[in-house]
C-alpha cells in the first residue's frame, strides 16, 4: 500500500472528496485507486482559517511499483510502513514451561497490557491487584464523592483500570513509537468494545463510562487465554535472594514463589514503593509537578480556540496545551486538560486531598479543566527516593486541612487568588469537584514559589487564550499525582538496575504517563519477560 500525508479537505467535505483528493494527488485515475484506509485525521481550526480536516492514508492502488518509483523524492508519498504487532516470541507445543508463572503486580493500563501479551504469547500470567474489580470500585469512589467516605485501597488510584479509568480516557502520547505498540494498545481497546475512530483521530479519548467495560472485556480475554487474575491482593513484601526476585508476600500471609515480577504498581502506591526499599531495590527520586486543578466555561474555551468554529460537532469541546516559564525559574503548564469533563476527588489516604480531571466520551458538561501545575526536581525535596512521597503528603494534608477536614478540596477565585485574598462566594463558574469546593485562600497550600509562578502564569496564558484568567474562574487544590516522585531504575534489558527477575514498568516505575505511554511500556516489559523465559 501506499502511505499519503498532508491531504486536507474541507471540514464538510462530502465523503467522496477524500478518493478525489487521492486520486489527484497520484495522479491516477479513479479506477486505479482500489482500497483507502485512514491512518490519522486530525483538524485545523485556527480562528483565522477555514477549517479543515487534515488526512493521512493508506492506499491500495493499480501498478503500486510504478506510482511509488513517480514519488520517489516526495516525502509525503511513501510504502506504507508496516504497522502490524509482531510478537516476539510464543510458546509451542515443544516448549519447556517455565517452573513459575510472571506475576505482575497492579491491574492498570501497564498491567493490563503487560498481562495481555504475556497471556497472548501463551505464559499464564498471575495478576495480583491490591484494588477491586472495577465495577465495585466504582462504588467505592462513589461513596467518596457522594459521602465522603473514603477506602483506601479501592478509590480513583487502586483498583482494576488503575488511574486512568476515572480520567478522560486520553489514548495520544508524545512517545517515540517506531514500532508502533501504540497501535496495537489502541486495536487491543477497539476489540474490547472502544469506538474504532480512536484508531485515527488526532487526539483519541474512550471516557470513563465506557472504560469500565472495556477493561472488563479485557480481564475476560486474559483469563481465557490462561492468565489469572485475583482482585484484593495487596503485596507488603519481597523475597530477594542473592539479588534475585525469589517471590512476593501477600498481605494476607500468603507467599507466591516468582522468579520474574512485573512492578505495574501506579504512581501512588506509596507503601509498596516503602516496601521496595525496604527490601534494597533501588530506587531514586525524578521529578514531578504540583498545583491546581482549574475550570472554566466550555464554551468559553471553545470561543477562544476555536472563534467562529466553536460549537460545530464535528470538532466538539476545544482543548488546551499551555506552558510558562516564570522569572523565578520554574515552569508552569496546563496537565491533563479535561473538556467538557469535572474535577474529581482522586485521594487514596486518609484526611489527604487530592484532585484529578474526568470526562465522558461526550466531553458535554459545563466546564473544562486542566491542571495548572509547577515543575519541581529533587532539590525542592532532598532526603532520598521517597522524600518526594513525604512532599506530596505534606501538601495534600495542608489541603484536607484547608478544605474543612471533610474531603471537600480548598478552592478560589482566580480573580482572588492573583489579588492575594480570600474567597467567600463563587460567580459564574460553579465548580464539579465532589464531595464540595470549600473557599478559602490558596496561597498556603503549595510553596512559596509554587504560588508565585501560578499568579505569574495565569495573566500569561490570557494572552494566549482570551478569559483564562477571569475572575470567577475557579482553582480547585491540589492536584500532585501528576506522576511518579520516584523511578525504579532499570536497565536496558528492562530488570532493576540490582535485582534481577524485577521488571519495573509504567508509571509508578517512572516510564511513562497516561494510558497510552502505560500500556505501551506494559508490552515492551512483557517482551522483556518472555524474552528471558523462553528458549530461542
Amino acid at each position: 500500500m501506499i502511505h499519503i500525508i498532508e491531504l486536507r479537505l474541507p471540514i464538510d467535505h462530502a465523503p467522496e472528496a477524500l478518493s478525489a483528493a487521492i486520486v489527484k494527488r497520484l495522479g491516477i485515475s479513479d479506477q486505479e485507486l482500489l482500497k483507502t484506509e485512514i491512518f490519522k485525521r486530525s483538524y485545523d481550526a485556527r480562528k483565522n482559517s477555514a477549517l479543515s480536516f487534515t488526512y493521512i492514508v493508506d492506499v491500495e492502488v493499480k501498478n503500486e511499483a510504478a506510482v511509488l518509483k513517480r514519488f520517489v523524492d516526495d516525502p509525503q508519498v511513501r510504502a506504507t510502513p508496516d504497522t502490524n504487532y509482531h510478537f516476539v516470541t510464543r510458546v509451542t507445543a515443544s516448549t519447556p514451561q517455565p517452573t513459575h508463572r510472571p506475576v505482575v503486580i497492579g491491574f492498570g493500563p501497564c498491567g493490563i497490557f503487560a498481562a495481555l501479551l504475556l497471556a497472548q504469547m501463551g505464559l499464564k500470567p498471575l495478576v495480583l491487584e491490591r484494588g477491586k474489580a472495577v465495577r465495585e470500585r466504582t462504588q467505592d469512589t462513589w461513596k467518596l464523592w457522594r459521602k465522603n467516605v473514603l477506602n483506601p485501597e479501592s478509590n480513583v488510584q487502586f483498583g482494576e483500570g488503575g488511574a486512568g479509568t476515572f480520567s478522560d480516557g486520553k489514548l495520544y502520547s508524545q512517545i517515540k513509537d517506531p514500532k508502533f505498540y501504540g497501535r496495537k494498545v489502541i486495536q487491543e481497546f477497539i476489540q474490547a468494545g472502544a469506538p474504532e475512530e480512536i484508531l485515527y483521530v488526532a487526539k483519541p479519548h474512550i471516557g470513563t463510562f465506557r472504560l469500565v467495560g472495556i477493561v472488563e472485556t479485557m480481564r475476560e480475554k486474559i483469563i481465557a487465554l490462561g492468565g489469572e487474575i485475583r482482585f484484593s491482593q495487596k503485596v507488603t513484601g519481597f523475597d530477594i535472594e542473592a539479588k534475585h526476585i525469589r517471590g512476593v508476600l501477600l498481605e494476607n500471609g500468603e507467599h507466591i514463589a516468582a522468579d520474574h515480577v512485573i512492578l505495574a504498581l501506579g504512581h501512588s502506591a506509596r507503601d509498596t514503593f516503602e516496601a521496595l526499599h525496604e527490601a534494597g531495590v533501588y530506587l531514586e527520586a525524578k521529578p514531578f509537578s504540583v498545583g491546581f486543578r482549574i475550570e472554566h466555561p466550555q464554551s468559553m474555551i471553545d470561543r477562544a480556540r476555536l472563534g467562529s468554529h466553536a460549537g460545530n460537532p464535528l470538532i466538539g469541546a476545544a482543548d488546551y496545551k499551555l506552558v510558562h516559564h516564570a522569572n523565578n525559574g520554574r515552569s508552569v503548564y496546563s496537565f491533563c486538560m479535561c473538556p467538557g469533563g469535572t474535577v474529581v476527588a482522586a485521594t487514596s489516604e486518609l484526611n489527604r486531598v487530592v484532585t484529578n480531571g474526568m470526562s465522558q466520551y461526550s466531553r458535554n458538561e459545563r466546564n473544562a479543566n486542566a491542571g495548572i501545575v509547577v515543575g519541581i526536581t529533587p532539590d525542592d525535596y532532598p532526603g532520598g527516593p521517597l522524600a518526594g512521597i513525604a512532599f506530596q503528603r505534606a501538601i495534600e494534608s495542608k489541603a484536607f486541612e484547608l478544605g474543612g477536614g471533610t474531603y471537600e478540596a480548598p478552592g478560589q477565585l482566580v480573580g482572588d487568588f492573583l489579588m492575594g485574598r480570600a474567597s467567600t462566594a463563587f460567580g459564574s463558574v460553579t465548580p464539579s469537584y465532589k464531595p464540595g469546593v470549600h473557599l478559602t485562600d490558596l496561597a498556603s497550600s503549595l510553596p512559596s514559589y509554587a504560588i508565585e509562578a501560578i499568579r505569574e502564569a495565569l495573566p500569561a496564558f490570557e494572552k494566549k487564550i482570551k478569559g483564562f484568567s477571569m475572575h470567577d474562574a475557579v482553582l480547585t487544590g491540589v492536584e500532585t499525582r501528576t506522576s511518579s516522585p520516584l523511578r525504579i531504575t532499570r536497565g536496558a534489558d528492562y530488570q532493576s538496575l540490582n535485582i534481577k527477575g524485577l521488571y519495573p514498568a509504567g508509571e509508578g516505575a517512572g516510564y511513562a504517563g497516561g494510558i497510552l505511554s502505560a500500556g505501551v511500556d506494559g508490552i515492551k516489559v512483557a517482551e522483556a519477560v518472555a524474552l528471558s523465559l523462553l528458549p530461542q
